[in-house]
């Protein structure tokens, strides 16, 4: 290779986000506190691959819709022919999952994901070619009860992330007997309305009409607010289940608002639909969508089999804790191992094996390209990482079989340190740890409780 070629830089897919270490605590601040809300209501984890049957969407999400016909990145495996998608969302998946393994034959289930979806939209603010999302499916539940516990479960949550302005949009799209009256009479409408149709709207309107409600375009705003209501076509027994639904809701004062033009973006959708929206985020305003599915297990072939879910989008929810001021920056450790020459060093590394199984987060200094680094330099990286206190092993420590424990926060910061025998640093740190967690424990909250691991 010629001395003055230049090798090319290779850069990440467009739209598709690398999550760095500044990053990380508040993903990590999210997930810990999605996954305690979920358990709190009895949902269990379940994980399924990113890649599936391309037929399998086809046929769950209806091969009319936006994500079928122009989002999904399918290919077709070099190797046996089998045509794979990698998924764009993650309820037709568990549905399969379930089918496949018999997960209800014993009763309803509750289960709860998190992952990666891919779907080949124009990257904006919060959206993403790769984008995560945190799901929870209920699974063999037939009453409103199951509807409404998804919902109070995501004011749950917002509460616990301290996001506000996050509001609640609800629908009922009825049953597919309703659904094809509506469709009917709705398709008869925009054809009598055919001039005010854009291209868009044109191309849906014997595919998907119910679509065609969700434009954007300012022209056909009220042209469509004046189109027939699905909601006026439902039957009692559809009326009664979102009754229910709206009841629960009052009884545990969760505010909404009902939306006749909230469809959601996939056929399988039945009866309940609802999405969590804000302001905050531009034109990306919901940050939350679900609703009931009862027909897709029949789609699938398996046995009849109600169901209702969510999914969320993790990037937005990110975006809107950090508009609400949410800045989560945990400390690296509990305790930052400065040392100096070899034996320092080396009985810091044994210290640190020591103080981990004690339960401590612990970081040990280590030598960089240029070098160990001086002891104010390391000092300076000990008090970067957040860590309670420092612990210096140098020559004359290390000599005397001994350590200087300094503290690097609370009341102690005022130069305090110590000299203790190597052997009792552990005890000692420990010890001092416990007491401020103790003290941790004493806030104006009574149920704060800080437990270290």
């Amino acid at each position: 290779m010629s001395e003055n070629k230049k090798i090319e830089k290779i850069t990440g897919v467009k739209g598709m986000n690398d999550i760095l270490p500044d990053d990380a605590p508040l993903w990590e601040l999210f997930e810990n506190t999605v996954q305690s809300v979920l358990k709190s209501y009895g949902f269990q984890q379940i994980r399924t691959p990113i890649v599936e049957s391309t037929h399998l969407f086809a046929r769950g999400l209806g091969a009319v819709t936006d994500i079928v016909e122009k989002e999904m990145y399918s290919f077709e495996d070099a190797l046996n022919g089998d045509k794979l998608t990698l998924r764009p969302e993650n309820t037709a998946g568990i549905v399969r999952a379930a089918l496949e393994h018999n997960l209800t034959y014993d009763g309803p289930k509750r289960v709860w994901y998190n992952g990666p979806m891919f779907r080949h939209e124009k990257p904006q603010r919060g959206r993403y070619r790769q984008f995560h999302q945190v799901g929870a499916e209920a699974l063999g539940f037939s009453g409103p009860d199951i509807d409404a516990e998804l919902i109070v479960m995501c004011q749950r949550l917002w509460d616990d992330l301290g996001l506000q302005n996050i509001r609640l949009e609800l629908n009922s799209i009825g049953d597919a007997p309703e659904r094809n009256l509506h469709r009917a009479d709705l398709i008869a409408y925009f054809e009598s309305h055919s001039e005010l149709l854009d291209a868009e709207a044109q191309r849906r309107l014997y595919s998907n009409p119910l679509r065609i409600l969700d434009t954007k375009n300012p022209a056909m705003q009220s042209m469509v607010n004046a189109a027939p209501k699905l909601f006026d076509y439902l039957g009692e027994e559809s009326k009664s289940h979102f009754e229910g639904v709206q009841k629960i809701l009052r009884d545990n004062s969760i505010p909404f608002s009902i939306n006749t033009r909230l469809v959601r973006g996939m056929d399988y959708y039945n009866r309940t639909v609802f999405e969590w929206v804000t302001d905050e985020l531009g034109s990306q305003g919901t940050v939350c969508g679900g609703g009931r599915y009862d027909s897709l297990f029949s789609i699938f072939g398996g046995k009849a089999t109600p169901a209702c879910g969510f999914a969320m989008g993790i990037e937005r929810l990110l975006e809107l804790m950090k508009a609400s001021g949410e800045a989560h920056n945990p400390a690296q450790c509990d305790v930052y191992l400065v040392h100096q020459g070899e034996k320092g060093r080396a009985q810091s590394f044994v210290l640190g094996e020591r103080l981990r199984d004690a339960g401590l987060d612990v970081v040990l200094h280590c030598a960089s390209a240029t070098g160990t680094g001086s002891f104010k330099s390391q000092m300076k990286k000990a008090d970067v990482s957040g860590a309670a206190y420092a612990v210096i092993i140098g020559d004359d420590e290390a000599n005397s079989d001994a350590v200087t424990i300094k503290a690097l926060r609370g009341d102690d910061v005022s130069g305090n340190q110590v000299n203790v025998p190597f052997s009792s640093a552990v005890d000692y740190l420990v010890d001092q740890m416990t007491g401020a967690l103790e003290t941790d424990a004493c806030c104006d909250d009574p149920n704060h409780i800080h437990i270290h691991h």
